[in-house]
Parts: structure tokens; sequence; C-alpha cells
């Protein structure tokens, strides 16, 4: 009994038995077969090996060592009083290490609640040492921008002048927390654009649906566009779910045009969908419409600014970066939930989605096959 199951295993793996242990053998043979069918995978070696190392690289860019960037310094303007104003640009500018600019007092507040500017420097003559410091305590780096313009200004005053005052402001729009929700839906509608879409005609391709549907008098574009717009409609659900938790766990809104806010998630969503519809169109397994989703799914949520801004990568890869459909998404929804921005900060994003989705489904509906 047991040299033929031995014989079993050995015809069945096409393998020539060890002259061992019959069990040692069964087990030394089975093991051997599980190497060569993972070796033999390209996908599994992708996975385990080729990926950590690719997310590992592209982490160590954007987080590498690099010199300490200049504090970004506003000096208010003083219409009733210029001389001060320029006075106080004057001697910040002399300080290395300090980039110096001059707004008016609205322009100052919404670059320091927009992270534009790490601390603003507000004349005031006649009162204490001319001058006070508004920044966030909540951001290191508004901090050390202020201490950047005490210091400079320090060097510059007479020992006998008072201290100035310092007013530590928490701009809405200024947190961690409403950096991450525009990431979070961006990465939300990319995740249900490709899974939602791509996966499910993949689904439909390996269960032999879509033999079933190729016997109607259907369009292909009938099928695909009525996907992607049911999917639409779960995008909108999606949205307003998580907008909903947000404004009640963090006080995070939508302050700017509620309408432009819509077109874009209607944008995205749309793009996604056509992306997934690309990657459907011919996959013939699960686990090949897996991968590739996957495959283009995650490179974007690590270039694309989902929990960090985009920019700390290389400047020889933002051509590459901006490129990307996830984050012009995620630039025009900080830019109309945090800025209050309308209609003015759409046209690129509009412009890059609208690219990406209808090459996305021009494409798709070309190569689709129902079998």
């Amino acid at each position: 009994m047991l040299k033929a199951r031995n014989a079993a295993l050995a015809s069945t793996w096409n393998l020539e038995l060890w002259n061992l242990d019959p069990y040692m053998s069964a087990l030394g043979h089975l093991t051997l077969a599980r190497f060569r069918e993972f070796v033999r995978e390209p996908a599994a070696l992708f996975w385990v090996y080729g990926f950590p190392l690719i997310l590992a690289t592209t982490l160590a860019m954007a987080f590498s060592e690099k010199p300490v960037p200049a504090s970004t310094v506003d000096v208010q303007l003083d219409p009733a009083n210029p001389g001060a104003t320029e006075a106080l640009r004057a001697k910040l500018a002399d300080a290395p290490g300090l980039k110096v600019e001059v707004h008016d007092e609205a322009t100052c507040r919404k670059r320091l609640r927009t992270s534009k500017a790490d601390a603003v420097v507000v004349p005031t003559p006649g009162r204490g040492a001319g001058h006070e410091y508004l920044f966030d305590e909540t951001r290191s780096e508004s901090v050390l921008g202020r201490n950047a313009a005490d210091r400079a200004l320090l060097r510059a005053a007479h020992p006998a002048d008072p201290v100035p005052e310092q007013r530590a402001v928490t701009e809405p729009g200024a947190r961690y927390i409403d950096f991450l929700i525009p990431g979070l839906l961006g990465m939300n509608l990319l995740g249900g654009g490709l899974f939602g879409v791509g996966f499910a005609v993949a689904d439909l391709r390996v269960r032999k649906l879509l033999k079933r549907f190729q016997a109607t008098p259907m369009r292909r574009s009938d099928f695909l566009l009525s996907i992607m717009l049911s999917r639409l409609v779960f995008t909108f659900v999606d949205v307003a779910l998580l907008l909903t938790v947000a404004h009640f766990a963090f006080d995070i809104r939508v302050r700017g045009n509620p309408l432009a806010f819509a077109a874009l998630v209607a944008a995205g969503g749309a793009t996604f969908a056509g992306l997934g519809l690309l990657i459907g169109s011919r996959a013939r397994t699960l686990e090949t419409a897996a991968g590739l989703l996957n495959a283009m799914m995650l490179p974007m949520y690590v270039l694309s600014g989902v929990f960090f801004a985009a920019s700390k990568f290389p400047d020889g890869m933002q051509w590459f970066v901006q490129a990307l459909p996830l984050t012009a998404l995620n630039d025009g929804l900080r830019a109309v939930m945090n800025d209050g921005a309308g209609w003015d900060a759409l046209p690129r994003p509009l412009l890059v989605l609208g690219l990406w989705g209808t090459l996305s489904f021009a494409v798709a509906l070309r190569i689709f096959r129902w079998r």
C-alpha cells in the first residue's frame, strides 16, 4: 500500500523517488514541487520579493535625508504704515534660512492655514516691540519658522526693545487630519472604481456569464457604461458616509463650492471606473485581475499624496507624480475642502482626470471581449 502511494506521488509530480525512507521521500517530493510551483509563478515572485523592494525604495526617496528647508515667513502688509512693513521685510530678508514674502492680512491667514507659510510677522507700530507673531503651535514647521524669525529680528533689535507678542492660532484646515481626509476620499474612489468595476467584470467572465450576455442584442458600450454608472451611484454614497463621519468626529467640512466638490468626485469616480474597465476587459482569471488592480493601485497610494505630500519626492519624479490621476484628484479635493476654492481650482484636475478616463474607456471598449 505504501509503495503504491509513493508511486502515485511520483507519477503526479513527474519526479524520481529518492532512495530514502518512504515517508521522507513523499515529504521531500511534495516540498520540492511546492518550491517549483512558487518559482515558476512570476506574479508570486513579484508580490513576495519585487514589490516590497520597490515600495521600500520609493519611500526611501520620499523620506531621504535632505538639507533642512528654509522656513517661509510672511510679513503682513500694513496699508497705514508701509514703512514698518518694509523695515520688517528687510531685517528678515538678511537672515539665512528664511524665505520672506509680503501679503495682505487675508492672504497671510490663508497661507498659514494651508501650510504655505510657516509663520506670520504682523507690524504693530507704536505698541510693544513693533511687531507680533502668528503661528500654529500644532505644526512643528510653524514653531520653527516663528523661532527663526524671532532670532533674526532679535539680532537686529536694540537690547532695550521689549519682547514681541506671540499669538498661537489653529486655523481650520491646517491639521494633519484635514490633509488626510481628502486623500482617503481619493483612495476610496480609486479602490471602489478599480475593484468595483474591473474585478466585477472579471468575475462575470470567470463565471461564464459574459458569454450569455453576448447572445443578447445589447451593445458593448451600453453594457460597460451601465457598470460605470451603477458604480458612480455607490461612489456618492461612500463619499457621503465618509464625510459624515469626518464631520462629526473631526469637524471637517467642505469649505469651498459644494458643486465643484461634487464635480470632482464624479470625475474621479468615472475615471477610476474607466481604468477598472480597462483591466477587466481582458482578464480571464480573478488572480490576474487582482494582480493588475493592485499593480495599478499601490503605486498611486504611495506616490499621489494620500498620507503625505507628493512634493516630498525628488524633482525628477514630479512630472510622473503630477500626471497620475489620483494626484490630480487629491490636489483638487484639498483645494476645495481646505482652501475654500471653487471652480477656479478645477481646470487642471479635471483635465488630467478627463484624459485618463476618456482614453481608458475608449481602449477598454475596443479590446473588450465577452469570452
